[in-house]
């Protein structure tokens, strides 16, 4: 099959996104907006000057970055704004599903409410849901390179908005900050029912993905590339049936990897495990859902049989329903059974 229709299909497929952090979609014009409408200076003079700081190269100049983008959103309007900017353009790229992270101590810290960013988000996904019939789950992140007390504060902030969150993340800085640090927040989130998700195996060992699985008990792996590593950790993976979250771009974008024919995710696919496609920080990273798979097929040489697998895997470790799995999964059957 040509490159051409395995890159048709792929734009066509039903996709979920189960790696995602809003405030990582936030693109230069929008961030200037914002700026503009809440009166907040940025050190950058223009949006062309903000767009060349974006070309960083590790994982500390984009966090630096990151986190003073956080600066414009103050008010529910904004991080509605943010939210629907994000779905509305995946909404175009046939994405059915998406689960995403939210920072909320990123924005504790600058006086900004609990209540203020959820309300925002959580309106938008609504709202998404009754325009496209896209549906979505909400997960809170905890930022590893602070505190596990300030984590158990912002559990008891988002105790009240408990019915509009899903699960929980980890997620900032991974060296120098292992699983095992957030072990009691997390069983406390586990005893009021919500799902557990972390990074682990981006830049951090294969430790710190034994960790997450044996302390903290994640439902899937954010990640996971340095778990192949260890053979006896890919065992475990397997035998968990965990979901990997990928991220293509981002791990070419931070050097995780060199380039992206040297990408796990084929090997990962090779080994049985659960590897998913996704865009992590969009506006950061060089792209969305689809320029990730374009940027598969073109560089790693992904085959039909792999793309389809990418994509069930993204259905199947989703925390939608079954219903609604059986349906995606039954329309991206017939799609590639069509070519």
């Amino acid at each position: 099959m040509s490159v051409t229709t395995l890159m048709t299909l792929a734009e066509k497929m039903p996709k979920t996104e189960l790696h995602l952090h809003i405030e990582g979609t936030f693109e230069p014009e929008q961030m200037f907006e914002l700026a503009t409408r809440n009166n907040v200076t940025l050190k950058y003079a223009s949006v062309e000057e903000l767009k060349a700081a974006y070309q960083f190269t590790n994982l500390q100049d984009f966090l630096d970055l990151y986190y003073q983008g956080m600066s414009v959103l103050l008010k529910e309007a904004d991080f509605y704004d943010l939210t629907m900017a994000y779905l509305r353009k995946v909404h175009q790229e046939n994405v059915v599903h998406v689960e995403i992270f939210f920072d909320p101590q990123g924005h504790l810290s600058r006086d900004v409410s609990f209540e203020t960013q959820i309300t925002g988000i959580y309106r938008a996904l609504q709202d998404a849901d009754k325009q496209w019939g896209m549906s979505s789950k909400l997960i809170m992140s905890f930022l590893r390179h602070l505190s596990e007390e300030s984590a158990i504060e912002t559990l008891e902030l988002a105790k009240p908005f408990l019915h509009w969150i899903d699960g929980v993340g980890l997620d900032s800085s991974e060296l120098g900050h292992p699983p095992e640090k957030f072990k009691n927040v997390f069983k406390a989130c586990q005893d009021l029912g919500l799902k557990v998700t972390a990074h682990a195996g981006e830049e951090g060992p294969p430790d710190y993905v034994w960790q997450a699985i044996d302390l903290i008990k994640v439902d899937r792996i954010d990640h996971g590339n340095r778990a192949l590593e260890d053979m006896n950790l890919v065992a475990k993976i397997k035998e968990q049936q965990l979901t990997l979250t990928v991220c293509p771009l981002s791990n070419l974008k931070l050097c995780v990897v060199e380039e992206l024919t040297d990408h796990p995710i084929k090997h990962m696919l090779k080994l049985g495990l659960n590897a998913t496609v996704n865009s992590d920080d969009p506006a950061y990273f060089g792209g969305y859902m689809n320029d990730n798979y374009r940027a598969l097929i073109r560089e790693s040489g992904i085959n039909k049989d792999e793309l389809y697998q990418l994509a069930v895997n993204g259905i199947e470790g989703s925390w939608m329903s079954v219903e609604q799995k059986t349906r995606h999964l039954d329309t991206l059957k017939g799609l590639f059974t069509s070519v």
